[in-house]
């Protein structure tokens, strides 16, 4: 036998997942007392892995309905290493499919701002645009650059529910003011230094990062943040991406390399 065959063997069996009764060696493994400790250390370790990388899900739920419904997410999406910082990055996808979170529509886009902590944190690092840098460019040629998010920025914009109000309350430990609106809203996550950082992004600041990402030129990921939301002070916005970080370069267009 193969050493990753066994180590997979194992693995699914920790998890509750192979089907150990037609494996007699596995069987014979299960049935030692001392199996069933290991297993319920595994199971533990990964439902700790999430509750630690979910928290904002966790503080909205309870402990014990966060427990139980990770333990259903884990059997059914084992981690992949040993690195369990990075472990759940399905979890928000599995709470929208997930029964009993069906009374809770505003719970998976909260855990995708979770899951953007976690990926704003492990990120690579790069430098970052500056008002300074913007200062030094032509205003003839700066709508030919595209500019590209940070490698560390994260965004997203929630059309039905205020997930970010919800999920900035809870990590700076806010009461939930009865002032927060029903309706969408949007978060920015950035690492201008060590520490994660995050702010309110609106509209057409979740739309001109998706065109800067999607390799647009300045123009027009400049119109289509427009379109989104026509009253936009384009130059405040771009300022403020700025301020926080969430630029980090800026590519020239190349007309003769880049033409049909």
């Amino acid at each position: 036998m193969e050493l990753t065959h066994f180590q997979d063997a194992v693995a699914s069996a920790l998890l509750g997942q192979g089907p150990s009764a037609e494996v007699p060696w596995l069987a014979a493994l299960e049935a030692q007392p001392g199996f069933a400790v290991y297993r319920n250390t595994a199971l533990k370790g990964c439902i700790d892995a999430l509750q630690a990388n979910y928290p904002t899900v966790c503080q909205l739920v309870g402990p014990e309905w966060f427990r139980a419904s990770a333990l259903v997410y884990v059997r059914a999406h084992p981690p992949h290493d040993g690195l369990l910082v990075n472990y759940g990055a399905g979890f928000s996808a599995f709470l929208r499919d997930f029964e009993p979170a069906a009374g809770l529509p505003y719970l998976p886009p909260v855990a995708a701002l979770d899951r953007s902590w976690t990926e704003c944190h492990l990120a690579a690092d790069a430098p970052a645009l500056d008002r300074s840098w913007l200062a030094r460019q032509d205003a003839a040629t700066l709508a030919l650059l595209r500019l590209k998010p940070h490698p560390a920025a994260r965004w997203a914009w929630c059309e039905e529910h205020p997930a970010y109000g919800l999920w900035q309350c809870h990590r700076d430990g806010l009461e939930i003011p009865d002032s927060l609106a029903c309706s969408g809203d949007g978060g920015l996550l950035t690492r201008p230094g060590a520490v994660v950082t995050w702010q309110p992004l609106a509209r057409s600041g979740a739309v001109f990062l998706d065109a800067c990402a999607g390799g647009l030129l300045l123009e027009a990921a400049a119109s289509c943040a427009m379109a989104a939301e026509p009253a936009t002070d384009f130059a405040a916005l771009v300022g403020a991406l700025l301020d926080a970080g969430a630029l980090a370069e800026a590519l020239p267009f190349h007309p003769t390399l880049e033409s049909p």
